[in-house]
């Protein structure tokens, strides 16, 4: 891997699901051509539900039209991985970035994901761990903690992570979350693992350490914070 890289990073506060997507799409098209840097995207979901390119809509538990009743809504996506939930109180990031600039595979970026939630929790002396080949993301004991779905063309990354800090769970009780099916396993967030008498930070702060985690695990030594405005505006 390379060292001495900059990343250029957005932190674009809440912003919905097809708006994010089209964006992704269109720094995917200018990283390619290389008219832009690395970038990170730092934001967070209404309500929504996305499935993979596997498009496995039975892991979806209720009717497509009882959504609106939830305010939620589903979307379909080109990205790696099964059925998951976006929303409020999830640090969501999203790297457009270069594999091949980075020296990495798909497989170890895929490890190093996973590395920058483990680094997160860790900091709040929760002790996350991966889940394995057939389970990707990150655990705590047999709880989801952190969700991972990529898409990588022609070696330019989309898509990402997604940390629970503290969302509404019940919204995962309509899934069966990420298609694992184990009755056992759940789902669960930073609160949830963390003293109840501990007092988190709000969630810009907890993103922002979220990003210099990744910034770490993927070997970029400086982070350059840009406008929205400059982003929506190119």
């Amino acid at each position: 891997m390379r060292f001495g890289r900059s990343l250029e990073v957005f932190r674009l506060g809440t912003v919905n699901y097809f708006d994010a997507l089209k964006l992704q799409e269109k720094l995917v098209a200018s990283r390619k051509t290389n008219r832009i840097p690395d970038t990170l995207l730092s934001l967070q979901h209404p309500p929504t539900y996305t499935l993979g390119k596997r498009k496995t809509d039975h892991n979806l538990l209720i009717p497509e039209s009882d959504l609106k009743q939830l305010g939620a809504e589903l979307h379909y996506t080109e990205r790696g991985g099964d059925i998951t939930f976006h929303g409020p109180s999830q640090a969501i990031l999203y790297p457009i970035i270069s594999l091949r600039e980075a020296g990495l595979g798909a497989r170890t970026y895929v490890e190093k994901l996973e590395t920058t939630m483990i680094a997160l929790a860790s900091q709040y002396g929760v002790k996350a761990h991966p889940g394995g080949k057939c389970e990707t993301g990150v655990w705590v004991g047999n709880g989801k903690i952190g969700a991972i779905g990529v898409r990588i063309s022609s070696g330019i990354t989309s898509h990402g992570l997604a940390f629970n800090i503290d969302p509404d769970l019940s919204y995962f009780k309509h899934i069966v979350p990420c298609g694992i099916k184990n009755k056992e396993k759940g789902v669960t967030s930073l609160r949830n693992e963390t003293h109840t008498d501990m007092l988190l930070p709000n969630d810009e702060a907890v993103q922002d350490q979220l990003i210099s985690c990744f910034a770490k695990s993927l070997g970029f030594d400086s982070l350059v914070f840009k406008d929205e405005a400059t982003l929506l505006a190119s």
